[in-house]
């Protein structure tokens, strides 16, 4: 039996005369979406598959269906006869235009067997002399096809061709099955020391030899190191690191891609004729000192580093200098000269050192890429990529990056091992409080930590840009935007559109034990950004005017344009909090405190008297008259008696419509009648996890302010398996909602994994008339049938790019790293526009 082995991502061109067997061969071998035949696209462009006068045609559409599937990253098999030298040399190239190798399998059958077989087959009438030509023309290809550019030829004949089997080959850079955890490693350039310093920092235990000398390690929690190359060169000990590292790779605790430093080195260890600089005499220096045969294994070792390696299902990508998406998983040279050396724009800076291309910026992939080649000050996170090389060698540090935690570790370097052509900080390291427009111009994919990638689409981002630019607060406040919140399910009791048994119920099947019920204030949602002095402002959000705070609204506007009405709504939330001894008891200078501004009226007054008081002022000015019409002509007899009933029920809804409203309009004066009623502490400084406590956290500290300007929320707990307690909180809903409330919020009580709504709003229905019109009711049934899903789906990717913009803020990043996921939300929330506008 003969074994075929194909690369799992590849092309495979069957060679073959017509006759000789190659698509019983493809289907035994090959699920028939993976094979493309000549055959069945002529019939696809003449309904005739044998119409030879269709083949230029058929081959352009057999040419775009392979380029397709070998961008799609799919394995594809060609069936046709391949004989010439032409047909296969397009199908080489095409295989390398997508980076995927490229195999061919030759079925070498004797001529008069594969005339033989077209004669039993009625729709093969082009006569013997066909396949004369097509053997002549192999029997010419096959002492030089091996030259054609495939990976592997594989020729076949006589029994070989039934018994042969087929496996898939899987690629060398695909470690997917290792999902770590990991320990990524930039360049370590030489520097033993500090490499050992930095595996002991993440808790490694080190294996030395008799010599003591590190020679292997391993972490007692089973982490695996990850090496982004450039092991050698520059630093005092490069066989020392070739060693321990060598040691852990071959002990299965550490992997490690090839940097451009090893792949020179090798060559120069092979004989081959290279410009000796950038550090490699130290190495050659150093490895001429270690016996012969470790100067082979090191040789060996570098000499099968591969690009870069696909790990944690494709999730995590590491490589040299990085590797954009289309890359990720391919073989080809220019994806390993990729890895290894990064993209140039072909000029030198005034170094004399290459101008390399950034092309992280334009990445928008969804695996993360750890790198490093390039040296830079501090390690940032760029669209999902991160290069982790911190200049250990130049007198930095040598950084690592804990997967998935991604939290960064490093270790300062013990002296200057060699001075850099180009200074560390010339242009390598971005402001943090600076914003630039291309972080969320066009179409991107936001990281979270919450709920993975969230795509932004282009129009969005456009809307957002309007919004941002002409109404938005100064930038520097906007750390967070609250997401949209979804409705309950929708309610079939009889009068109700919602209710909280929907409520209780989902949170119940999802899985959640125990909820809290807030009480939902009828105000204007409201972040409030809080400093304890100037300091703390300027030295956390980067302003330095003298301001303390910012209160803005749901959409990123300040909450009142007015100076001084803001820095008074500032200074009594900050007296607040100061009286109630949150600042030291959370350890902060700053907090963010989400919230509702009462009364509605005092930021919506022009929307109610616009879009709701004229309406009810129309309808309580018309439908009297209009029941005083009709109740005369009934009197005289007229059969108006339905028309006299519909439009009293209307003149009652519309009273009730103006009801809704009025409750929520109250007459303020500056800050005289304003309230603030706070329901969750979003951020304070290094709490990452603040906005993640359990509610009762966050209601115990809240429910400690006080003041004129501070509205308490009331709540209450319910355990979702209990009768009982769903009846109570339903109880409570009533009364609240009875005389024209709102109604309450639902919210897991302690942090939910999956995709459970963060909250749900349950309204109340007199409330709801403010929503869907005065006559709502009598449309109850159509209303039922309103789609939440699109609304719902929102809400969790809103949610999750809210915490990781309250993370990012947390955890001392920079500004422009927290505007990415704060600026996502409000692009989700605006209406598309052309951004060629």
């Amino acid at each position: 039996m003969v074994e075929i082995s194909v690369p799992a991502l590849s092309l495979v061109v069957l060679v073959g005369v017509s006759g000789s067997g190659k698509s019983t061969f493809a289907r035994k071998h090959f699920p028939p979406t993976q094979v493309i035949s000549s055959d069945f696209c002529r019939g696809l462009v003449a309904d005739d598959e044998n119409d030879q006068a269709a083949t230029p045609d058929a081959f352009d559409v057999l040419h775009y269906i392979v380029g397709t599937r070998l961008r799609r990253g799919l394995l594809t098999v060609v069936d046709a006869t391949n004989v010439q030298w032409e047909a296969r040399k397009r199908l080489v190239e095409l295989a390398r235009s997508h980076d995927v190798l490229v195999d061919a399998i030759v079925l070498d059958v004797p001529e008069e067997v594969a005339v033989a077989r077209n004669a039993l087959r009625p729709d093969r009438d082009f006569g013997a002399h066909v396949i004369t030509r097509q053997r002549k023309d192999l029997r010419r290809s096959l002492s030089k096809i091996s030259r054609d550019g495939f990976r592997r030829v594989h020729v076949l004949r006589g029994e070989d061709i039934d018994a042969a089997t087929v496996v898939r080959e899987k690629a060398w850079t695909d470690r997917r099955e290792l999902t770590g955890p990991f320990d990524l490693v930039g360049d370590v350039h030489g520097c033993r020391a500090e490499l050992e310093d930095l595996l002991t920092e993440l808790g490694w235990e080190l294996r030395r030899d008799e010599a003591g000398r590190p020679v292997g390690a391993a972490h007692p929690q089973g982490r695996t190191a990850v090496f982004v190359g450039d092991l050698v060169d520059r630093g005092p000990d490069s066989p020392g690191v070739l060693r321990l590292v060598m040691g852990m790779v071959a002990a299965g605790t550490a992997l490690c891609v090839s940097g451009n430093h090893e792949n020179k080195l090798v060559r120069a260890l092979n004989g081959r004729k290279v410009t000796v600089s950038h550090g490699l005499e130290r190495s050659l220096e150093q490895l001429a000192a270690e016996p012969e045969e470790f100067r082979e294994a090191a040789r060996a070792f570098m000499d099968g580093l591969i690009s870069h390696y696909q790990l944690d299902g494709g999730r995590l990508v590491v490589a040299h200098a990085g590797l954009k998406e289309a890359y990720h998983g391919r073989a080809s040279g220019r994806v390993r000269s990729f890895a290894l050396y990064g993209d140039t724009t072909g000029e030198t800076d005034e170094y004399g050192l290459p101008v390399r291309y950034p092309w992280a910026k334009d990445y928008r992939g969804r695996a993360m890429v750890v790198y490093g080649h390039t040296p830079i000050p501090d390690s940032e996170w760029v669209n999902n990529t991160i290069c982790l090389d911190t200049g250990c060698v130049f007198g930095g540090r040598l950084t690592a990056l804990r997967y998935p935690e991604r939290e960064l570790v490093a270790v300062p370097a013990r002296q200057v091992w060699y001075e850099p052509v180009r200074p560390l900080q010339a242009g390598t390291r971005r402001d943090p409080g600076v914003l630039d427009i291309g972080d969320v111009q066009g179409t991107r994919y936001v990281e979270t930590r919450a709920g993975g990638k969230v795509k932004i689409r282009e129009e969005n981002a456009a809307a957002a840009l309007e919004i941002m630019s002409r109404f938005a607060v100064d930038p520097r406040w906007l750390v967070y935007l609250p997401p949209t919140m979804a409705p309950a399910a929708t309610s079939p009791l009889e009068g109700h559109l919602e209710h909280p048994a929907e409520a209780f119920e989902e949170f119940h099947q999802a899985g959640v034990a125990e909820v809290v019920c807030e009480e939902k204030h009828m105000g204007s949602r409201a972040i409030a950004v809080l400093a304890r002095t100037p300091e703390a402002a300027a030295a956390r959000f980067g302003v330095g005017d003298g301001t303390r705070g910012m209160v803005h609204t749901r959409t990123g506007r300040p909450f009142f344009d007015d100076p001084a009405l803001m820095a008074g709504l500032v200074d009594g939330l900050r007296a607040a909090v100061s009286a109630a001894g949150l600042w030291e008891e959370l350890r902060t200078d700053w907090i963010v405190l989400d919230g509702e501004l009462l009364p509605w009226s005092a930021k919506a007054g022009g929307l109610i008297r616009e879009q709701y008081a004229s309406v009810g002022a129309a309808a309580r000015a018309a439908l009297p008259e209009a029941v005083a019409v009709l109740a005369a002509a009934a009197g005289r007899g007229l059969d108006v008696g339905d028309l006299l009933h519909r439009t009293r029920a209307r003149a009652d809804n519309a009273a009730r419509f103006r009801d809704a409203y009025a409750r929520y309009c109250r007459p303020v004066s500056g800050l005289s009648g304003v309230s603030f009623a706070p329901f969750q502490i979003l951020a304070v400084e290094g709490r990452a996890t603040a906005a993640e406590e359990p509610h009762a956290w966050h209601l115990d500290a809240l429910g400690r302010l006080s003041g004129d300007l501070i509205t308490p929320t009331r709540h209450v707990v319910v355990s979702t398996g209990s009768a009982e307690s769903r009846e109570a909180a339903t109880a409570w809903w009533e009364s609240l909602t009875g005389d024209g409330g709102e109604g309450m919020v639902v919210k897991p009580a302690h942090p939910a994994a999956g995709r459970v709504q963060p909250g749900v709003k349950v309204r109340g229905r007199e409330y709801l008339r403010i929503i869907y019109g005065p006559d709502y009711t009598g449309g109850l049934d159509r209303l039922r049938g309103r789609f939440l899903g699109k609304k719902r789906s929102l809400a969790l990717r809103e949610h999750a790019l809210g915490m990781e913009a309250l993370a990012r803020l947390a955890g001392g990043e920079p500004l422009w790293r927290v505007h990415e996921a704060v600026f996502a939300v409000l692009a989700l929330e605006s209406e598309p526009v052309d951004p060629r506008l």
